[in-house]
């Protein structure tokens, strides 16, 4: 794969509009392309910022929503009505403002009695929607995933030390909490079927990521200490979008 690209806004304000005109972009060219656009959608504060723009009046009429198709690259073990679920968040902030989305949703299925239930359920899923079989090789090719980065440099739900970052044979597998809040088991998207998409944005903002962003970027730590750098496209391209406090740590050119 080629060197990421890096991409620096002034604040988190400026780095969610950017990801939004990326999105657009993205979902124009896949369209035109390939006559749908397959996203999958991260958590946290910075994408749920970058939904809301992206039904603002001006952005809106710019994408044939008719033809997104929503996924999720994991999941808090929580009902989707619970505060703390993505979906949850992605249903509030962009899927309800979206004509007759509900039927392009695939979230994540947290009504399996276990979490590892619901991993193999979304497994299904996707193997239902991409028509092949779940779990399978190769993995099936997200057109964009959208990705957040924690403090301790996990990324979906691949915490470090956990045994999710170890799963090679699944598309997607459960995992115990990490070390941030809530202590819930989570559902997550793994390294094969993330590495497999055409395009990945990491979505990061705040002074708190800085020191993780230069060591990811210019360290090469390996996932086993950071798993946001495991994140290496096969084929596809691979985008850091950071805000000024973010990316302070990076020499700049």
């Amino acid at each position: 794969m080629h060197a990421p690209n890096v991409e620096i806004s002034r604040d988190a304000e400026a780095l969610a509009a950017a990801a939004a005109e990326l999105v657009i972009r993205a979902a124009r060219d896949a369209i035109e392309k390939r006559g749908r656009f397959t996203l999958v959608l991260a958590g946290g504060s910075t994408p749920e910022r970058t939904y809301s723009l992206l039904t603002g009046p001006e952005r809106l009429p710019a994408v044939d929503w008719s033809k997104v198709f929503f996924f999720f690259g994991d999941e808090r073990f929580v009902p989707p009505g619970d505060p703390a679920s993505n979906y949850g968040m992605a249903q509030r902030s962009l899927l309800s403002r979206l004509p007759n989305a509900a039927a392009r949703v695939y979230r994540i299925p947290t009504e399996e009695a276990t979490s590892a239930e619901s991993a193999a359920a979304y497994s299904g899923a996707l193997g239902r929607y991409f028509e092949q079989a779940p779990d399978s090789t190769p993995a099936p090719q997200f057109d964009l995933v959208l990705l957040g980065l924690g403090d301790d440099g996990h990324t979906a739900s691949l915490f470090p030390g956990k045994p999710a970052v170890r799963v090679a044979d699944r598309w997607v597998t459960s995992s115990p909490p990490g070390v941030l809040p809530p202590p819930v088991d989570r559902v997550t998207m793994t390294y094969p079927l993330l590495n497999a998409a055409r395009h990945v944005v990491f979505l990061v903002a705040g002074e708190k990521k800085a020191i993780v962003v230069k060591e990811i970027l210019k360290e090469n730590p390996g996932r086993d200490k950071y798993p946001a750098a495991g994140i290496v496209p096969a084929a596809g391209s691979l985008t850091w979008l950071l805000d000024e406090a973010a990316a302070s740590r990076l020499t700049r050119r």
